[in-house]
């Protein structure tokens, strides 16, 4: 699913909120989780997952091309844990779609 699609899908599932109003929103929401993750802040969402920044030490790696080493630094990057509840809706949800899969196919 694309942020395009994300947009769709609340305009079609909110019949006042205008496409401009729903892009506004996903876009408010986006920049919000953005803005606390750049600040070290944690984000949880319940039932959903949480969203927490990790530190990636500095390294020594290797130009593939001329097997020189190069000196990688320090990153923090953005990880993602899902919630219970998340894991076992697409676990379910996974196991009913193979199920009708194999029905059709047999």
């Amino acid at each position: 699913m694309t942020r395009s699609d994300l947009v769709e899908e609340l305009a079609a599932r909110f019949a006042q909120l205008t496409h401009r109003d729903a892009e506004s929103a996903v876009k408010t929401i986006l920049d919000a989780m953005s803005d606390a993750l750049v600040r070290g802040h944690r984000i949880e969402i319940r039932g959903f997952g949480s969203f927490t920044v990790n530190r990636r030490p500095p390294r020594i790696g290797r130009n593939p091309r001329s097997g020189e080493s190069v000196q990688i630094p320090e990153k923090r990057v953005p990880h993602f844990k899902p919630g219970k509840a998340l894991r076992e809706a697409v676990d379910a949800r996974t196991a009913e779609l193979d199920a009708r899969q194999r029905q059709q196919e047999g």
